[in-house]
């Protein structure tokens, strides 16, 4: 790819029209390396696509039939020889190791901010005060504390309280008692309705970042609890949390080899693009909020008949819907709940396979990213970009060659 090449585009979609049975009108997407613009009429301004044309390695030239057949098939050693790699390919493994060299030196402190604010909740509170909590504060999780043994409990987050959902919806007989359910009983939730639990994990604020990267790979959480021990009392104490996206933006803020990661997403082994799960504005919430049960993922694409990205569902859009203890919300299509969120929502982002890993770290330098929605030309889904699969990428591409 030249330096000309298509940065990663971000797509702030239109508020829902206001007929929730009205199909909306399809998103437009804009170059990623600047920050979302907008038209006289308040819209996203639309951008020309570029098209590549793509290279066919199986072609045969006429010289290849002067050579000889062995085994009965014309050079299939040779196709299979592992070609040398190009200037990009060690372009792209350089970049990798400043990435991951730069990890290794810098802690998780060092991610945290100057000033933060940092909110533990009690295992023992009510599952619907806490929320409450949360909605206040403007967080979507917070660390749980064990009262009586003074130790770090978990992390509570979006997919607890769709387990609690969940759990309602398959026991509807305890409905009634949703208001009395606390915080220590979400494992019993997790077994009940056969989720396999996140994994419980933390690590020291003072440990290498490249250390708390792994322990989020290998846990499959999101965000990961820094915990400390008093030198006094010699007991735990939680200092804050740290999640894959300020990892990354604290890369791409601070790492220039981000710039050489020059290669197009469709050359590497990174993201999803079969059996993507997706929804329609028609579709019940309570069928979204099973697909990220079900797929243990935090968000389904909304997409047209024609396959046409629309919107994104959210895990936090759930919250919005069960703020204050009302589940009735909850009986709305996906049209109607997304016409109740913020209007602070940042919107869509997209890419194309065209696109590189360059221009994503610098749109997750200037936004708050937490994925990328692979779409062609005529803005149809192809593909779902995760932080977790740029993490992985960057973590483990290559790694075994380093020696």
């Amino acid at each position: 790819m030249s330096e000309a090449d298509p940065a990663a585009h971000s797509v702030v979609p239109a508020a829902p029209a206001a007929d929730p049975h009205q199909t909306p009108p399809p998103t437009q997407s804009q170059p990623q390396s600047h920050l979302p613009q907008q038209d006289s009429t308040g819209g996203p301004a639309p951008t020309n696509p570029t098209h590549t044309v793509p290279i066919h390695e199986g072609f045969v030239r006429p010289s290849s039939y002067l050579r000889p057949i062995q085994g009965g098939k014309a050079f299939s050693a040779a196709r299979q020889a592992p070609r040398p790699p190009s200037a990009l390919d060690r372009e792209q493994a350089h970049g990798l190791r400043a990435i991951r060299a730069f990890l290794k030196v810098r802690t998780s402190y060092d991610v945290l901010p100057l000033s933060f604010r940092l909110i533990v909740l009690d295992t023992t509170l009510l599952v619907k005060k806490s929320l409450n909590i949360l909605i206040q504060n403007g967080i979507v999780s917070a660390p749980l504390w064990d009262s009586k043994s003074s130790t770090f409990a978990g992390l509570l987050t979006t997919f607890d309280y769709i387990n609690v959902i969940q759990y309602y919806w398959q026991n509807p007989d305890a409905f009634n008692q949703i208001d009395q359910f606390r915080l220590n009983s979400l494992r019993e939730v997790e077994k009940a309705i056969g989720v396999v639990p996140i994994e419980t994990v933390s690590v020291h604020p003072l440990k290498p970042l490249y250390e708390a990267c792994r322990r989020m790979l290998e846990s499959r959480a999101r965000r990961i609890p820094l915990v400390d021990v008093d030198d006094e009392t010699n007991r735990e104490m939680v200092v804050s949390v740290v999640t894959q996206y300020r990892i990354l933006k604290f890369v791409a803020v601070n790492v220039n080899e981000t710039q050489m990661l020059r290669k197009p997403l469709k050359d590497l082994d990174m993201g999803t693009y079969d059996e993507v799960s997706f929804a329609r504005m028609s579709t019940p919430v309570f069928e979204v909020i099973t697909m990220l049960v079900k797929r243990s993922i935090s968000s389904v694409p909304i997409l047209d008949k024609e396959g046409v990205l629309l919107n994104v569902f959210e895990a936090v859009d759930v919250i919005t819907l069960i703020k204050g203890g009302v589940y009735d919300d909850l009986n709305l299509t996906v049209g109607e709940a997304l016409m109740k969120r913020s209007d602070d929502f940042p919107g869509i982002y997209t890419c194309s396979p065209n696109d590189r890993l360059d221009t994503i770290f610098e749109t997750i330098r200037k936004s708050r990213v937490h994925r990328l929605i692979i779409i062609d030309e005529a803005n149809h889904m192809k593909g779902v970009l995760t932080l977790s699969d740029i993490l992985e990428y960057i973590l483990l591409e290559g790694e075994g060659d380093e020696g």
